[in-house]
């Protein structure tokens, strides 16, 4: 995929609640763990993950749900209540952000999968690494540098 013009801009399903983002995402992915599957009603979340300085609200007040802390904190708009994007607190510099959120969603092909241990087993994703996990932290390196050069 080419680089796309910046900044990426996205909204919530009402459109109450808008971001932009003014970097390209570092990695994108698709977690199968059964909280996903809750928070999506679907088989399993996407994300692409984007550095924090790159990622702002641009209209609303984003609230918190699902899981409100203290690893980890969920926004959703206020009014339509579609989940935006997620905070890690292990991770400060990065934002994952729902690409299917974007205007346009370009960035929601998964580039890899997490928690597939927890995975439905129907559901087959074209992806360049599997984990049952998450990805170990020395694996980021490497995984973003390849994600980087097929983007």
């Amino acid at each position: 995929m080419q680089d796309a013009a910046k900044p990426l801009t996205g909204t919530c399903r009402c459109g109450a609640t808008a971001f932009e983002i003014s970097a390209t995402p570092i990695i994108t992915a698709a977690c199968h763990c059964r909280g996903c599957q809750k928070m999506s009603s679907s088989a399993y979340s996407l994300t692409a993950m984007v550095p924090a300085p790159a990622f702002r609200v641009t209209r609303g007040e984003p609230v918190k749900g699902g899981i409100k802390g203290p690893d980890l904190d969920h926004y959703f708009c206020p009014d339509c209540m579609s989940w935006l994007f997620t905070r890690i607190t292990q991770m400060p510099d990065i934002v994952n952000v729902r690409p299917t959120m974007l205007d346009d969603p370009a960035w929601s092909r998964p580039f890899i999968e997490t928690m597939t241990a927890e995975k439905l087993d129907w559901v087959e994703l074209t992806v360049a690494r599997s984990y049952e996990g998450f990805p170990p932290p020395e694996d980021f390196g490497p995984l973003m540098q390849d994600f980087a050069a097929g983007h």
